[in-house]
Parts: C-alpha cells; structure tokens; sequence
C-alpha cells in the first residue's frame, strides 16, 4: 500500500519513498519550466522583413510641414534582448528611390545640388553602439553617411516584441546641410529647414541564437 491512513484523526500519512518522488517530479517540472524559458529567452532578431518596414523623413518648405519615403533599402540587425548592448545594425538606402509625392519634385531631389543619386546612389546607417534606457527603451549610437560625408548620430529606438515578432521604431533628427544636401541657393534655410526628421519602422524575425 501506498500510505497509511490514520481514522481516528482523519488524516492520510503519505510514506517517506512517496514523499521523495513527489518532490523528485516537483523538481523535474521546475527544471523544465527552467529550460523553456531559457529556450524563449535565447532568441536573436536578425531577420528584417523590408516588405513590412519603412524609412520616411518630414520637413518643412516654406513653414509646410511635409514629409515622404525611400521605397527600396535594406537593412542588417542582430538583436538579442538578453544581450542588448551586443546588438549590431546596418541600413542601405537607395537614394534614387525617394518619394516625396511629386514626380516632379523626386526628380529634382535627385539632381546635383541635392542627392546627387548617380555620384551617390546610397545613404548608410552603421550603428556603433547601443545603450540600455529600460523599458524596451534604448539609445543608439551610429555612423550616417549621405552623398558622401558621414557625421555621427544617435536616435532614441523601442524595441516591442511578441514571441518571434519584433519591431524596432525610432526618429531622430539631422541638418540637411551638413551633408550637402541642397547646395547653390537651396542653402538658404528658409525655403527647406535645415532638419529633417528621419523616421524608421523595422520588422523584425527571430531565430534561435547561437551559444557562445
């Protein structure tokens, strides 16, 4: 028999090899729950759905607020929500892609005293760093260079996940004319400001990553 049974007092006496196997099961189920856990947690983000993402930019003209996209670019992230400060990014923009709404108007961005998009067909963001700000909060750190000249920047990002969904949001704001963009008399600020809000909107996958 498994257990004794006291019926004066009503109770039931669970023997010594009994109790030992409940917390030997107790145990198992802590240690799995353990494992799991540490499988959800080891999670890198590094697949960017570009169809799903977007890079777009505001500016004023004349007092205007306006705004528009680049269609095409690509982008590189290596994410791991345990290890934030190791996370890597890159984004590649093709500048001729720009749309601002107007045929007319993406032409001209394109030209000399702009982009400049067939001396300099591509823009980058290499990140350098990442700070932890907490609450999926982070600051980082990078290396932009447009029509040739790069200037160090840094951006506020959020970080939302769902299981192996994420998607990393942030804006930061540049000066046009520290990488030339609009020379000649486009110089004069009060025609296009000098900032330009650069927003981007990365959707993410994960895979299990790789122990080191």
């Amino acid at each position: 028999m498994n257990t004794t049974i006291n019926r004066n007092a009503g109770t039931t006496s669970i023997l010594p090899w009994n109790r030992s196997l409940m917390i030997l099961l107790h145990g198992t189920m802590l240690l799995c729950l353990m494992l799991v856990a540490g499988h959800v947690s080891a999670l890198e983000f590094k697949q960017v759905l570009t169809n799903e993402s977007a890079v777009n930019f505001g500016y004023k003209q004349m007092g205007v607020p306006l705004d528009g996209k680049f269609n095409k670019f690509a982008a590189q992230i290596s994410f791991d929500p345990d290890k934030p400060t190791k996370a890597q990014a890159r984004i590649d923009i093709d500048v001729a892609s720009i749309d601002t709404g107007s045929t007319d108007a993406n032409e001209e961005v394109a030209g000399k005293l702009w982009f400049n998009t067939k001396a300099f067909p591509a823009a980058s963001f290499v990140s350098t760093g990442i700070k932890v700000l907490g609450g999926n909060r982070y600051l980082a750190t990078g290396k932009l260079t447009i029509k040739g000249k790069t200037q160090d920047v840094a951006t506020p990002v959020t970080f939302q996940a769902d299981g192996t969904h994420g998607i990393f949001e942030g804006t930061f704001t540049i000066k046009r004319l520290d990488y030339a963009i609009g020379e000649g008399e486009w110089t004069d600020v009060s025609t296009v400001a000098d900032e330009i809000q650069i927003k981007f909107h990365l959707v993410v996958n994960a895979a299990p990553s790789k122990k080191k």
